[in-house]
């Protein structure tokens, strides 16, 4: 196997590879910037990943490398991307597991926004799921594909799908940014795509899927509504959003992007592996399989730097 997203690069902001560490003792999930990346801005965001500790964020332990090459890893658990999830399934996943995800993941974005923290990359490669549950990777991916006022519509690697019209515009990325990749994500596990047709997507989804994409950002849920609306028998309805306190003459209108985190955001409990469809348990043993019968081929000499991590042989 080797490339973790070999089918799908073109909608992927990293090259992600199951490599195992110089000395042989561990698997590896590392991520490198592509080629046509800037590697000072996607460094940056590595090491802001590797400082966090939040539930349902894939975790990021080690960045090494060089200014030109940076690398940032995680210690491997069997993975797959969405993308592949649903070619092993052989097309939309289960509804009910599509509630499951989207739940796991606004949790975690609901817990990442009370702490103050934007995720600004979620897309269906992002999403990993793993037989620990699903985790959101590619942190920043936004942010690194270029400064705040300059447009991203365009940059190799964002799924235009998940971009919120806000940030592809050139603005800061913010909360609801990841509610609007949430939205394009659930669509993409319920339907295949993360622009479908509004009567594609499944009927229970429907209403919360089309909220989270509306291009109005202050019209859009937050990640801590969406968890509760993904409940069992609780439907999207549009609410007024509270307006956080007066405002000095002559300032702009108070939007939801000024409202203070709700207290329900505040949440630390943790999905388990989740109902995931037999298929795609069966394609995670296919892949953990590889990865422990891998042999690691002898280095070139001078390659790679002593305690680089290096790609194992799984093809």
């Amino acid at each position: 196997m080797g490339r973790l997203d070999a089918d799908s690069e073109r909608a992927v902001p990293v090259r992600r590879f199951v490599a195992r560490s110089a000395d042989g003792d561990r698997d590896l999930l590392v991520s490198l910037p592509r080629p046509d990346a800037d590697p000072a801005r996607w460094a940056v965001e590595a090491e802001g990943a590797r400082r966090l500790s939040l539930p349902g964020f894939l975790p990021v332990t080690e960045v090494g490398g060089t200014a030109e090459l940076p690398w940032c890893a995680t210690p491997y658990v069997p993975a797959l991307p969405l993308p592949a999830a649903l070619r092993a399934h052989g097309g939309p996943l289960p509804e009910p597991f599509v509630r499951f995800l989207g739940a796991a993941l606004a949790r975690a974005l609901a817990t990442a926004h009370a702490r103050g923290v934007t995720h600004a990359g979620l897309s269906p490669a992002a999403v990993l799921l793993t037989t620990d549950g699903p985790r959101a990777s590619c942190f920043g991916a936004v942010r690194a594909a270029g400064p705040d006022g300059e447009r991203r519509d365009g940059p190799p690697g964002l799924d235009p799908g998940c971009l919120a019209p806000e940030q592809a515009a050139g603005g800061r990325p913010r909360p609801l940014g990841d509610v609007y990749a949430l939205g394009a994500v659930l669509a993409h596990a319920a339907t295949g795509h993360t622009v479908p047709e509004r009567d594609e997507i499944p009927v229970p989804l429907r209403s919360l899927v089309t909220a989270c994409l509306s291009r109005d950002p202050a019209t859009r849920p937050q990640a801590h509504q969406v968890l509760a609306l993904l409940e069992p028998n609780t439907r999207w309805e549009p609410v007024a959003h509270p307006v956080a306190g007066p405002r000095p003459r002559g300032a702009h209108p108070a939007t939801v992007l000024d409202a203070p985190p709700h207290p329900a955001t505040v949440l630390d409990g943790a999905d388990g592996p989740g109902p995931l469809p037999a298929l795609v348990v069966a394609a995670l043993a296919r892949q953990a399989a590889r990865v422990l019968a891998a042999e690691l081929p002898a280095p070139a000499p001078g390659h790679p730097a002593p305690g680089s991590p290096r790609p194992t042989a799984l093809d």
